[in-house]
């Protein structure tokens, strides 16, 4: 279980240790966890990211407060979006999309919407928000450019009504004037491998400092196990899964077998 007074305690404290920076403001932050073990059991969990903003006595000051967007970005992968159409009075897939190189898991947390943190341009170089990721297709596609951004818009909706991309606003917490806290929900089918987790710290539209750091979501136990061996041995694994199936019939029918 986690002291959350003793650790904001002890952050604060190393805070005050650190040495000054002539004109400059600066953000550091902490997470709950950096490794996320996924068991037989597991059904989703959350992490805390918390931290401060760090100043000195040479600080500008600025007029308005702070803002912060937080991301945690799963691994990249290539996605396909398909449209569904009607064919000989079935509906199958028709036209599709891949998209490259995006993020197998989104959220992003912020102290208020994201259009009102600061210009186009800005939220686009940093990806803040689901409305400014890159999402590059391949070169293979054949669709016009004229419908892309509906595949686009669709790729976004199926992934947040997957659990997997999420948008929330106003769910930073500042407990005081610098130190703040957020829990970003992780559901239960989040993909695994070694995801980032970037703070955005802004003002008045313009990016103060930003920090990065990893967390690893990893199979643990029976999973890992499996994994690996479908992954690294597939013949072995298939034939253990063919005579488990076979043993399995085989009781089911002893169990239940009328005499």
């Amino acid at each position: 279980m986690i002291r959350w007074p003793f650790v904001l305690t002890m952050v604060f404290g190393i805070f005050l240790l650190l040495p000054e920076r002539t004109g400059a403001q600066g953000l550091v932050t902490s997470i709950s966890s950096d490794i996320v073990s996924i068991e037989s059991n597991f059904t989703g969990t959350e992490i805390v990211i918390f931290g401060q903003v760090v100043r000195n006595a040479r600080t500008v000051d600025r007029r308005g407060k702070y803002d912060l967007a937080i991301i945690v970005e799963g691994p990249k992968q290539n996605i396909t979006t398909r449209r569904k159409g009607r064919f000989l009075g079935v509906w199958v897939n028709r036209e599709h999309e891949v998209f490259q190189d995006v993020p197998s898991f989104y959220a992003i947390s912020t102290t208020r919407h994201v259009t009102e943190m600061g210009d186009r341009p800005l939220l686009v170089e940093h990806e803040i928000g689901l409305n400014h990721l890159h999402l590059a297709v391949t070169g293979g596609s054949r669709l016009p450019l004229s419908e892309r951004d509906d595949f686009r818009h669709a790729f976004i909706r199926l992934r947040v009504a997957q659990g997997l991309y999420s948008e929330r606003s106003d769910s930073i917490e500042f407990l005081t004037d610098t130190m703040f806290r957020t829990t970003v929900p992780l559901p239960a089918d989040i993909p695994v491998g070694m995801y980032t987790v970037k703070s955005f710290l802004l003002q008045d539209g313009a990016l103060l400092s930003k920090t990065e750091e990893k967390l690893a979501v990893a199979k643990t136990g029976f999973e890992q196990f499996t994994f690996d061996m479908a992954r690294n041995h597939a013949a072995i694994y298939g034939i253990v899964a063919v005579l488990l199936a076979m043993f399995t019939g085989w009781l089911a029918g002893v169990i239940f077998r009328k005499d």
